[in-house]
């Protein structure tokens, strides 16, 4: 079973085009709602991490303070770098345990050869470094990207537009590139046209 990466920066589309994906019976390992899951569910995740980062960070349900931890990760890159290192490794094992459990599922084409993991970091990370068969980029342009985001997170433009900024991606790594400049009416058309080439060839 092959493992496609999906990738893409803040409202570029990418979790619409995961959910076609996943509509047309691709599956889909969402990397941010897995992560969310993991804090809840490894019942040493959280405790580590409040050793390492000298805070408590739990609410007053016991459960991960997010609003808390995001603000001191944003702010603090040392935080940020300590936090990766103990949660990536868990993301790793838990995708790779989820990939076991998943088959190749029917699409329109025939059964599906591969699994998608969607994540918007992942291509800066080494530890994720030959994971995927293929990368697929979901773009769009700059100021398209920008009104999605505030429309969606309800952001100022100059908050989002610095997070948009800071994201980068190395094309070197990519191959292929889907263009999501349009409405999400145009998706499936984007998608069949990227996905069913790399349908061919893993099918062949």
């Amino acid at each position: 079973m092959k493992t496609v990466i999906l990738t893409g920066g803040m409202g570029s589309g990418k979790s619409a085009v995961a959910r076609y994906l996943r509509a047309q019976g691709v599956p889909v390992y969402d990397s941010d709602s897995r992560t969310k899951t993991l804090y809840d569910r490894n019942p040493s995740l959280l405790p580590r991490l409040e050793e390492e980062l000298g805070q408590v960070l739990r609410n007053a349900s016991g459960r991960l303070d997010r609003r808390k931890l995001a603000s001191l990760i944003f702010s603090d890159p040392a935080a940020k770098a300590k936090l990766e290192a103990i949660v990536y490794p868990a993301v790793l094992a838990d995708f790779r345990r989820w990939k076991r459990w998943h088959r190749p599922a029917g699409w329109s084409y025939g059964p599906v050869p591969f699994v998608v993991l969607e994540s918007a970091v992942i291509l800066s990370h080494p530890l994720f470094d030959g994971l995927g068969d293929k990368v697929v980029l979901v773009d769009a342009p700059e100021e398209i990207r920008l009104e999605r985001s505030v429309l969606r997170d309800g952001s100022t433009p100059e908050d989002a537009l610095r997070r948009i900024r800071s994201q980068s991606f190395d094309l070197s790594r990519v191959d292929a590139v889907l263009d999501n400049s349009g409405p999400e009416s145009d998706i499936p058309a984007c998608v069949d046209r990227v996905f069913l080439n790399l349908f061919t060839i893993f099918a062949s």
